[in-house]
Formats: C-alpha cells, structure tokens, sequence
C-alpha cells in the first residue's frame, strides 16, 4: 500500500472519497459502515490476516486463462481492499472466548468480466492453506457446471504453482492436501491434513453441504428461493469462524432469491435493518441514465475496466445494445448490474408495423413454397397456424386462428368486442363446445393446398400439440417437424423476426391480430444471452400465439434454408 496509509482499505476509501476512484453511492455506504467499525471500541481492526492471504495470492498463485496465463496474480486496490474489510475486523467471541473474524456473510456483486471467479477461487485456495488445519471448503453454484467454473480455478492455480502443486492432489472428488510421492512427510501440508476443497451444485447440498468452514456460491442471480443455499450455511454452524460468499452478478429471475437478498443487503446499507456480520460489497451504478450518458461511470459497476475488462468490449457491448433489445436486457443486467424485467416488451410500435404497408393476398402467392408453424398450446384457448413465403428477398406470412366457442365467454368486455370482429373477418374460427377441433387446424392447411396451389417443404409445432393431430397431418401428406419452445430452438428464430420487422422485409399486411399478438409478446433472457417469447408481465389474458408462430416458422425456415430458398427461385 502507498503512504500515508495504514491498510489497503483505507486507501482504497480515501481514493473513492475524494473520486479519484468513482464508485456508487452504495459501496460509500458500506465504506460508512466500516468507518464506524474502525471507531467501535468493541471491533479490533487488525489486518495481518488480510495480508497474509493477499500476499499469499500474489506470490503463490498464477493466472492460468489467456491472456495472463502464467503470470503471478497481481491484485488490483478494489480486490486488496476487499480482502481487507473482510478479514481485518475482529471480534470478541464469549462463547468460545476467543477474538474471531467479524463477517461471516458476504455478499460480492459486480459487472462481469471484472475477475470475480478467479479472485473467489484465489481467495479459497489462499484460505485453505492459510486457514486452520483440517478447513473443508465447498465451490457451489445453481449447477454443477458453474461450480466447476470456480472449482477449476482453484485447481488451475494450484497446478500452475510448483510450491502448491507439491503438497496437494487432486481426484475426482476434490482437492486434498499431501503429495503421494511423500506419504511419510509430517506437517499441516502432508495426508494428515484431512481438509478439502469440493464442488456441488446448490441443488445438492442438501446432500453434501455438511461441516464444512467456507461456503462460495457462484451466480446465485439463478436460484428462485433459498432452498439451493440453506443446506450449505447451515452446515457452517459448527465452525468458531465460518465463511460463506455469495458473488454473483444481477440476473433476470423475478422475485427470485437475488431479489430477497439484495433488498435486505440494501436495508443493511441504509441502517434499516441490523444484520452486523454481513459485508454487503457492491458495485453497482447510481442509475441507467448515466450509462448511456457518460461512459466514465462505467467504473463504478466495472472496477477491473481497464485492466480486468477491455473498455472496447464495454463500448461495443453498448453500441449494440441500443438497437438490439436482447442485448440491452443482457448487457444492463450483466455488465452494469441494473436489474431487467424478465418480461421487457420485445418490439417497438414502430418495429410492428411495415413502414411501407405492402399489402399481398393469397393469389400473389398461388403455387408457392412454404414453410408452415402452429401453436395449438392448450386445446380450451386459442391456437394459430401461419404459412410463410420467400418472394424476392422478402418473407410473405399469412395465418389463421382457432378458439373455442366457450372460451369467448371469459373474455373481457373490451377484447370480446376485437373477437367478435375478427370472427367476422373469419381471421378466427370458433369450435364448438370447450375444446379447439383441430381437424380445423388441418382443414386449414389442405385448403391453401388446394385451392391455391401452395406446397410446403415441412411444418412446425410445438410439443404441446395433440399426437393425433401430428399423426393426422401426416397422414395427409405433410411432413411435420417438432420445434420446442426453449431458448435453444427459439432464441435465433426469434432475433431474426425482429431483424426482419425492423428492416421491413417480413409482411403480414399490418393484420390487427397478428399485430395484437405481437405488441403482447415480451422477451426474456438467459445467463447465455439466449432469448424466448413470454407474455408482457400482466397480461396474462393477452394472446402470444401468432408471434409463437412466426418464431416457428423462423425455425423452419433457418433449419431448412437452402432447399426452402433453392425451391423458392
């Protein structure tokens, strides 16, 4: 640390204070915090461990990752200075009479691609071998792969170090202390040493999660409840010092356990609620107006920008997300910790409807090629099957809708009087009684075989639909292909409709109910930057079934696109 300073969190807070170092308003509240703690007579401030351990990572571990694979881990200030707060502060333990660490909880939030995995998995690594004899460790995550993410880590740098590598092992069950070339050597670092370090997927650990001293969950933005975490801080109970991290960055699960534990991390913060062992650690931005206005506040939920993190990544990830909607849900969310509705409207008014209105009826498309997507979804409500055309560069798409006749009665008054008119447009055919006929459905399609003269290279449809109508469309002559609705199978199709919209090479003569469908279609995404079709967020009577059925047809059409277009010429 440079002087005048007696710690690397005090220089690091001082630098944030005065803004040569610019962070949120939520990490100073956590500074004001640790102020008090260092003028409480009750909490010593001693940061000897602290600096054991960052010594210990900066001499012992290596990076193992292009493109500082080799190189010693050289800890940035905001990394030293965390270290710090955690393991400096001490207090006094009359139950087992004894001075102890005073966080036990962390909560570590920060944009990605700021080294927060490996800095985690440094900090285990350094806690087990600066840690007491026999310290069991657990790498946990919402799944096992990203609990192998940092479990890995660990292992990379412990390879990567001869003097590590030396008196540890690992098996396919964890990573253990003593060499088998050395069996009969004595000491903490020998066979011995009965502590680990394992991985679980949260899910189990309920199964595994048991004595254990330090608990690191990665990613729990994932998690719905707190039923994946429970089982491991529990079984931290029996320790005198007992560790448990959350890192994560903010995801898109509503009212998930992120949600719980940073509205209660941010009560901490403002002294509305007391919960003195928890080090609430966030970089977060102050608002989103500042992202897109001034790139220099990027650094407050990016603190590794310009040395962990490329500011040309950061820079290209935004420009993109002003015209990609998945990508700004993502990037906000990932990049700069805001948290995203998991139901953002999808399109613009102005992406839904054609700019230039070319209108097109069936006998401008009479003996074409198509490919075809249905939805039937549930056989009481309303389903749709669509055709799609490639003409000149453009996409053509023509749909019908199915309802049953009960269904209308549960309509509110306003959507009943839309019903009615595009029942009288015939744009909607009614079954009888409480259930869709889906010979209707395939009546449908054998018309525009017929009448007009359209072949399709295959159709689409969800797993929803009925196994006899597949069989039955099969019979008929089609040749019918599954398409589940997931975020492998529909995320591509889905950003190449809305490219198509944007650009006005996908029509649909601005039908109302189509369009209908489409203005009530939201988008949520994946930790993969994957993208599906929901429903807006309170509009669960609204309909999704003809924007469904584009992304099918999308489906189709990618997964068959030489022979469709060669067809099409």
């Amino acid at each position: 640390m440079s002087a005048p300073y007696s710690s690397y969190l005090h220089e690091y807070m001082a630098k944030c204070r005065s803004g040569e170092i610019l962070v949120g308003q939520e990490l100073l509240q956590m500074f004001d915090i640790l102020d008090e703690n260092l003028r409480d007579p009750n909490i010593r401030f001693e940061p000897a461990d602290a600096n054991k351990r960052i010594k210990f990572i900066e001499e012992k571990c290596r990076h193992f990752e292009a493109p500082y694979a080799g190189k010693p881990f050289k800890l940035e200030l905001f990394q030293k200075a965390f270290i710090t707060a955690l393991h400096a502060f001490k207090i006094f333990d009359d139950e087992i009479d004894k001075w102890v660490r005073l966080y036990q909880d962390v909560l570590f939030v920060v944009g990605r691609k700021n080294g927060k995995t490996p800095l985690i998995g440094a900090m285990n690594l350094a806690e087990f071998f600066c840690g007491p004899e026999g310290i069991k460790i657990l790498c946990s995550s919402n799944d096992y792969e990203q609990a192998a993410l940092m479990f890995d880590a660990i292992n990379a740098m412990r390879e990567e170090s001869p003097s590590l590598d030396k008196v540890t092992r690992k098996n396919l069950t964890g990573i253990y202390f003593g060499n088998p070339k050395r069996r009969k050597k004595k000491g903490k670092f020998s066979y011995r040493n009965k502590g680990h370090i394992k991985k679980i997927s949260a899910k189990t650990g309920a199964k595994e999660g048991r004595n254990i001293a330090v608990g690191a969950a990665d990613e729990v933005h994932e998690m719905k409840d707190n039923s994946g975490v429970m089982p491991i801080r529990q079984s931290l109970s029996t320790q005198d010092e007992p560790l448990y991290y959350e890192l994560t960055t903010e995801g898109f699960t509503n009212d998930g356990y992120l949600d719980e534990r940073m509205k209660e991390a941010r009560q901490v913060l403002k002294r509305e609620l007391h919960r003195p062992r928890w080090l609430v650690w966030l970089y977060t931005q102050d608002s989103e107006q500042e992202i897109w206005q001034d790139e220099r506040t990027w650094v407050k939920s990016n603190p590794g920008l310009g040395t962990i993190k490329k500011w040309s990544f950061l820079r290209n990830m935004l420009e993109e997300a002003k015209t990609n909607k998945a990508t700004r849900i993502f990037v906000l969310a990932k990049d700069f910790n805001v948290k995203q509705n998991n139901a953002a409207a999808w399109l613009m008014a102005e992406d839904i409807v054609n700019a230039n209105d070319q209108r097109f009826n069936l006998d401008d498309l009479r003996g074409r090629v198509a490919v075809g997507g249905v939805d039937l979804s549930k056989s009481g409500d309303l389903a749709c099957a669509r055709a799609l055309f490639y003409k000149d560069g453009k996409k053509y798409t023509i749909s019908q809708y199915f309802i049953p006749e009960s269904k209308l009665s549960q309509l509110s008054k306003e959507d009943l009087e839309k019903y009615k008119a595009w029942i009288k447009e015939g744009r909607i055919t009614v079954s009888d009684g409480n259930e869709n006929d889906f010979r209707l459905v395939t009546a449908w399609f054998v018309k525009l075989v017929k009448e007009f003269g359209i072949r399709f290279l295959k159709i689409g449809y969800d797993k929803w639909s009925a196994i006899y109508w597949v069989k039955e469309m099969e019979e008929v002559g089609f040749d019918m292909v599954r398409v589940e609705q997931n975020w492998g199978p529909m995320s591509e199709p889905m950003k190449l409709v809305e490219a198509d919209l944007k650009s006005n090479l996908l029509y649909y003569n601005n039908d109302s109910l189509d369009k209908f469908c489409l203005e009530n279609t939201a988008i949520t995404v994946n930790s993969k930057m994957e993208q599906m079709p929901i429903k807006v967020q309170g509009k669960d009577e609204k309909k999704i079934d003809g924007a469904v059925t584009n992304i099918i047809c999308y489906r189709v059409y990618i997964d068959n696109r030489s022979d469709f277009l060669r067809l099409c010429a």
